[in-house]
């Protein structure tokens, strides 16, 4: 029987924030600078909740997705144990956003990471942290992101 752990390594394509075949999915693509996990996306009106507002729950996920990319990144895999989310101002459907993540801490067991989103301007849409729990050292991404050094 295959655990949860180990299915953590497989192939995303179906994952609903960077899936390349989820035809419902964000399909974020995350690139790697240094220390630095940053990906932009424009949502459209199919992430809307109040006419023309994307709604917080994918908000809420991009914030998810960054984190996790940043563990990733950082050579972990791993799942998210508790996060935080502040919505600063609404996200607009067809509005442009700028989402950068970061680890803050790291042990044997947890990484806590912090993530932001922003418009090209630099204000702040939403701002979040988790904590995940590492589940075991990463296989190279088989998903869409690329590590800049």
């Amino acid at each position: 029987m295959v655990t949860w752990q180990q299915r953590v390594n497989e192939d995303f394509d179906m994952c609903f924030g960077c899936g390349r075949n989820n035809p419902i999915g964000l399909k974020l693509n995350f690139d790697w600078h240094g220390k630095t996990a940053r990906a932009e996306f424009t949502p459209t009106k199919f992430y809307q909740g109040w006419s023309g507002v994307v709604h917080g729950g994918i908000v809420t996920t991009i914030l998810d997705e960054a984190m996790g990319w940043t563990a990733r990144f950082e050579g972990v895999s791993c799942v998210t144990g508790k996060i935080q989310v502040r919505l600063r101002r609404p996200a607009l459907i067809d509005e442009p956003l700028i989402i950068t993540s970061s680890m803050v801490n790291k042990t044997e067991k947890l990484i806590e990471t912090r993530a932001n989103i922003s418009l090209k301007d630099g204000t702040l849409v939403a701002e979040g942290g988790a904590t995940q729990f590492i589940v075991g050292n990463k296989e190279e991404p088989k998903g869409n992101a690329r590590k800049r050094d």
